[in-house]
C-alpha cells in the first residue's frame, strides 16, 4: 500500500486585496481546492522512466534497461507490481514485449535485437503500467530507436531531398542516393529500379543506373504533399550475379516546408492589455527551425521584431489594439518567406503574465482592460497552482483595479511542471500558464574511479556516493561506461531521468533535446525554458470536467501480480456458484485452488509465471463436473498509439552512426569461426499456402505481406498477436480492415479470415497460439477470385496451420486428445526474465589468447544500491578499445530525489 501525502497550502495575497468571499460567488476556493485533493487521491499518476544502456544500436546488440516507476513527488511507486515494455517497429507492429515484475519500482530487462526480425531502421520503445491504461498514452514512456545494421548491409546509402510547389498545389520531389560499400567505395555504374509506394501499392516507378561516384538521381512524379509524406521510395540495386539489394526510404521529412504557430501567453489577445506572445517554427519533420522577421500592424508599422532564440523558439510583446490587424512576416532558413495573421484581438478580457527569471520568486501578474473591468468590478477570482495533481498554492482576489501584481516565493513548490490557473469565481478557468520551477535539488552524485587513466583490460574499480544536500541516501540507481569513440552522443538530446520524469512525462507532444535544459542549466537556457512552456500544453486533467465531478472511467485497476479471471458454468450455460478451480503452472510447479462467487466468477492472484508457460485450470473436484466448462478471460492488449517522436527518427543511419556500425562489423569478423561444413542433398520441403485450396484459386500467388512461424514462435494468443503484427490491416472493435480504406472512410468492411481453407470469425483467433500456425498470408484485395463480393468483406486473410502427421494411435490416446471442457490448458505472457549482463574477466599479468575485446557498452549493472552511509562500489575490465570512456548513472532515492551524473576517465 502506498502512503499517500498532500501538501495543501492556501495563501493570501496581500497585495491582491483579498477579501471574504461574497454570497454570490457560486463557487468557493475551497471547492477546487477539496475537488483537486480528491481526484489526485483517486487517480494517482504513475511514471516510467526507462534508463537504456546506449543511444542507439545495431542489429545483433542486446537493449538492456532499467524501469523506474514513480508515483507522486517521483517516490518509488507500490501502486503497480508489473511494467510493459514493447518495442514497435515502423508499422506499427509490437515486435517484442516484456512483462516485469517490479519491486519497490524498479525492475531490470533486455531485448535481443537479432538480425532475422529486427532490420536497419527506426523502432520505439514504450512502457506502461496496467493503471497507466486507463488515461491518455501519450503520457507512456515512449522514445524512437535508431537501429542499424552492418553485418547484412553490403550497400550503404546516403539520400538527400529537393522539392518544390506551392503550398496546396502538387509537390515535384526529387531524391539524389548515394550508395558506397562498407569500404565508402562508390556502387559506379549500376543498375537502379525504384518505386513509389503508398500504403501497399505502387504510385510511381523508374530506373537509371549510378555514375562514376555512386549518385543516382530519381525524379518522382509530382503529387499532393500528404500522399508523400506518407509513403516510401523503394530501390533495388542490382549487384550482379542476380543479386539484389533493396533499400526502403521513408518520405516523411522529405519535402522542404516550415511553420509557425504563436502562443499569447494568456491564450488570447485583449484590446489594451501588453501580451507577452511566443512563436515556435519547425521544418516538416517536426524538428525546430531558426527564423528572423518583424510584426507589422494593418498599415504597416512594425511592432515587434522576430528571431529565435533557440530550435525555432522565441518570444516578443505587443500591447494590441482592436482597432488592428497584426501580421507576423518571416524568413526561414532557406531564404523562403510567409507571412501569418496573429490571433484576433478582443475587445474585452483578463490576462495572466508570469516573470520566472527570479531565482527566488514568481513575478504574478493580473491585467484587465477597461471594458472587463466594468463588467466584473468587485467580482472574485481565484489563482490555483498544481504539480503533478497537487494543489500547493491557492489565493482569491476581488477585481478592483485594472492590474494586480504580487511575489509568490518559489519555496511553495516542488522542482518540476507548475500550471498556474485563473479562475472567475463560478469555477471557470480563464486563463492558465505552464512554467518550470528549477531549485537545482536534485541528488549530488559522486561517481569515482580508482585511477586517473587506465590500460586496456585493466580492472576498473568505482564508487558512488549519494548525498541530499550534505545526508547520505539510500537510492537505487544503474550505469552504464560506455566507448565515446564508437559512440559519440549529444548530451543535450539524450533522453535522461531528469528531462523525462520533471519535464516531458508531464507535457504533450515533441519536445527536442530536452535534456538541453538540465545540462549545466545558465540563465540562457532557462530562459528557453520559460519560452518551451509556453508552446507547449499540459492536459493532464480537465479543471471543467473536475469540478463537475466527470472522472475518466477506470477499465482496468493496479496489478500487483499476474491474474487468471474467468467463469465456471454447466454446459446449459449456467454459472456455477461456490465451484472450486484448481489452477497448475507445471514448469514452476506452482499450484492453487479457488472457489467461484455466486455468480461463476473466480480469480487467482500473484500467480507465478515465468517467460511464456502454460496454465492448465481444473474444475474436476466438483459435483457432475463433467458436466462442467471454464471460460478464462482474455488479457488486455495496448493498441499503438501515434507516434509522437517521428522527428527523432535517423534516415541516413549508415552515415549518422558510422563509427558505432564499423565497430559493430569489426565484432562480427572478430567472432566469426569457419567450421567444416558437409554439404547433404536435402528434398525441398513444400511450404503451407493459400495455393494448396482450390478456394482460393483467383488470389494472387503472392501475398501482399506475409508473417512466418519464427515470428509467431511463442505467441500465447493469435489474435493479440495478428493485431499488431498484421502489415496492412487495422484491428478495431474485433475486426481486420484493410488499413488504406480503414483511414478513407470505409470502417464497415471487415477482411474475411480463413484457416486453411474453412471461413471463420475473428473470435477463432482468441483459441489459437503462434506455435500452432506454419504462415499467415495477407492479401490487400481479393484478384479474380471474387471472395470479397461473395461475402461482402475487403480483403483476404489467410491462416496456414501447421500440418499434423498422420499416425496410428490407440483409443486411449485419442481419447486423450479430446479436449475437456472442464480442464483447460492455454499458454500466458509470464514474467521476462533478465539476463544478466557478462563481465569478462581479464588477468593483465598474463598473456591472453582471447580475441579482441570490441565491447562499446563495457559495463551494465541495474543494481546499484547505495548503503546507509551512501556508499555504493562496482569494478569491471575495460576493453581493447583506447581512448575515452564515459560512465552514466542515474536513479532515485526513496523520497523522490532524482540524481544523475557523466564522468569520463581515459584508457591508454
Amino acid at each position: 500500500m502506498i502512503s499517500r501525502k498532500f501538501s495543501l497550502v492556501v495563501s493570501l495575497l496581500s497585495s491582491f486585496g483579498f477579501a471574504a468571499m461574497a454570497q454570490q460567488d457560486s463557487i468557493p476556493l475551497t471547492t477546487i481546492i477539496e475537488k483537486t485533493a480528491k481526484y489526485s487521491t483517486a487517480f494517482p499518476i504513475e511514471k516510467v522512466y526507462l534508463h537504456l544502456d546506449k543511444p542507439y544500436y545495431a542489429a545483433g546488440d542486446t537493449i538492456w534497461l532499467k524501469a523506474y516507476v514513480t508515483v507522486e513527488k517521483h517516490q518509488p511507486s507500490g501502486l503497480s507490481g508489473i511494467v510493459y515494455v514493447d518495442l514497435v517497429n515502423g508499422q506499427d507492429s509490437v515486435l517484442t514485449s516484456l512483462r516485469l515484475q517490479l519491486k519497490n519500482g524498479f525492475a531490470n530487462g533486455n531485448i535481443t535485437l537479432d538480425g532475422e526480425t529486427f532490420k536497419q531502421g527506426a523502432y520505439r520503445i514504450r512502457a506502461y503500467t496496467n493503471w497507466m491504461r486507463n488515461f491518455d498514452p501519450d503520457y507512456f514512456y515512449d522514445r524512437t530507436i535508431n537501429v542499424g545494421n552492418a553485418i547484412d548491409n553490403k550497400v550503404n546509402t546516403f539520400i538527400t531531398y529537393k522539392s518544390s510547389g506551392k503550398k496546396g498545389g502538387l509537390i515535384k520531389l526529387n531524391a539524389n542516393i548515394i550508395y558506397k560499400s562498407p569500404s565508402s567505395a562508390p556502387y559506379a555504374d549500376k543498375k537502379v529500379t525504384w518505386q513509389l509506394i503508398r500504403n501497399g501499392d505502387p504510385i510511381g516507378k523508374g530506373r537509371g543506373s549510378t555514375d562514376a561516384n555512386g549518385n543516382l538521381l530519381v525524379e518522382m512524379p509530382e503529387n499532393d504533399a500528404e500522399t508523400l509524406m506518407s509513403g516510401s521510395l523503394v530501390t533495388s540495386i542490382d549487384m550482379g550475379d542476380r543479386n539484389f539489394v533493396t533499400n526502403t526510404f521513408p518520405l516523411k521529412g522529405s519535402i522542404t516546408s516550415f511553420d509557425v504557430q504563436f502562443f499569447p501567453e494568456s491564450g488570447q489577445l485583449t484590446n489594451g492589455v501588453r501580451t507577452k506572445i511566443a512563436f515556435k517554427a519547425i521544418n516538416v519533420k517536426g524538428l525546430g527551425a531558426d527564423i528572423t522577421g518583424n510584426v507589422t500592424d494593418d498599415k504597416g508599422n512594425e511592432v515587434a521584431v522576430l528571431k529565435s532564440s533557440h530550435l525555432g523558439m522565441g518570444i516578443f510583446g505587443i500591447t494590441p489594439d482592436i482597432d488592428k490587424t497584426y501580421t507576423a512576416n518571416v524568413i526561414f532558413p532557406n531564404g523562403s518567406k510567409a507571412t501569418y495573421k496573429l490571433p484576433r484581438v478582443q475587445s474585452m478580457g483578463i490576462g495572466l503574465a508570469i516573470n520566472n527569471s527570479d531565482p527566488d520568486n514568481l513575478a504574478i501578474k493580473i491585467a484587465a482592460n477597461d471594458v472587463f473591468l466594468q463588467h466584473k468590478q468587485n467580482k472574485s477570482f481565484y489563482l490555483v497552482a498544481q504539480s503533478g495533481g497537487v494543489i500547493y498554492y491557492a489565493a482569491s482576489t476581488t477585481l478592483q483595479n485594472l492590474s494586480y501584481s504580487a511575489n509568490v516565493p518559489k519555496s511553495k513548490f516542488p522542482t518540476g511542471v507548475l500550471q498556474i490557473t485563473l479562475f472567475s469565481s463560478g469555477g471557470y478557468a480563464l486563463c492558465q500558464r505552464v512554467v518550470f520551477i528549477q531549485h537545482n535539488d536534485q541528488l549530488s552524485l559522486a561517481l569515482k574511479t580508482d585511477k586517473p587513466s587506465y590500460t586496456v583490460r585493466q580492472n576498473v574499480k568505482m564508487s558512488v556516493t549519494a548525498l541530499n544536500k550534505t545526508a547520505p541516501v539510500i537510492g537505487s540507481f544503474s550505469v552504464a561506461v560506455l566507448d565515446d569513440t564508437t559512440i559519440p552522443s549529444d548530451e543535450n538530446n539524450e533522453q535522461t531521468i531528469l528531462s523525462n520524469i520533471l519535464l516531458t512525462s508531464d507535457l504533450k507532444g515533441y519536445i527536442e533535446k530536452p535534456n538541453y535544459y538540465f545540462n549545466k542549466p545558465d540563465q540562457e537556457k532557462l530562459d528557453n525554458l520559460d519560452i518551451l512552456m509556453l508552446t507547449q500544453g499540459y492536459s493532464r486533467f480537465s479543471y471543467e470536467d473536475l469540478l463537475a465531478d466527470k472522472y475518466p472511467p477506470i477499465y482496468v485497476a493496479p496489478e500487483q501480480g499476474i491474474e487468471v479471471t474467468g467463469i465456471l458454468r454447466t454446459n446449459t450455460g449456467l454459472p456455477v456458484s461456490k465451484g472450486n478451480i484448481r489452477l497448475l503452472v507445471p514448469d514452476n510447479s506452482f499450484s492453487a485452488e479457488t472457489l467461484t462467487d455466486m455468480s461463476g466468477n473466480f480469480k487467482f492472484s500473484d500467480v507465478v509465471v515465468k517467460d511464456t508457460s502454460k496454465i492448465t485450470l481444473s474444475a474436476r473436484n466438483n459435483v457432475n463436473s463433467k458436466n462442467m466448462v471454464i471460460n478464462v478471460n482474455g488479457e488486455i492488449f495496448q493498441k499503438i498509439n501515434k507516434n509522437n517522436n517521428v522527428a527523432d527518427e535517423v534516415v541516413n543511419i549508415d552515415s549518422v552512426i558510422r563509427p558505432y556500425l564499423e565497430n559493430s562489423r569489426k565484432q562480427y569478423q572478430s567472432s566469426r569461426v569457419l567450421k567444416e561444413v558437409v554439404i547433404k542433398a536435402k528434398p525441398v520441403v513444400k511450404k503451407a499456402s493459400h495455393t494448396d485450396y482450390g478456394t482460393f484459386a483467383g488470389l494472387s500467388p503472392q501475398a501482399d505481406h506475409e508473417i512466418n512461424a519464427e515470428q509467431l514462435k511463442g505467441c500465447p494468443i493469435l489474435l493479440n498477436c495478428l493485431s499488431t503484427m498484421a502489415l496492412g490491416l487495422t484491428y478495431v472493435d474485433n475486426n481486420f480492415y484493410v488499413t488504406r480504406d480503414y483511414n478513407q472512410g470505409n470502417k464497415t468492411t471487415p477482411v474475411q479470415i480463413y484457416i486453411n481453407s474453412s471461413q471463420v470469425d475473428v473470435s477463432n483467433l482468441s483459441s489459437m497460439t503462434g506455435d500452432d500456425v506454419e504462415s499467415v498470408e495477407i492479401f490487400l484485395n481479393d484478384g479474380l477470385s471474387g471472395i470479397n463480393k461473395v461475402n461482402g468483406t475487403k480483403g483476404v486473410m489467410v491462416i496456414n496451420k501447421k500440418e499434423i502427421k498422420k499416425q496410428k494411435i490407440s483409443l486411449s490416446q485419442l481419447m486423450a486428445l479430446i479436449p475437456k471442457q472442464n480442464v483447460i490448458t492455454f499458454a500466458v505472457q509470464g514474467y521476462t526474465k533478465a539476463k544478466d549482463f557478462y563481465v569478462p574477466k581479464y588477468d593483465v599479468n598474463k598473456s591472453s589468447v582471447i580475441g579482441l575485446d570490441l565491447r562499446n557498452t563495457i559495463y551494465w549493472n541495474p543494481k546499484v544500491v547505495t548503503d546507509k552511509t551512501g556508499i555504493a562500489t562496482f569494478n569491471f575490465y575495460n576493453s581493447d578499445a583506447r581512448g575515452s570512456y564515459r560512465a552514466i548513472i542515474e536513479g532515485l532515492d526513496g523520497d523522490g530525489n532524482l540524481g544523475r551524473q557523466v564522468i569520463h576517465f581515459n584508457v591508454k
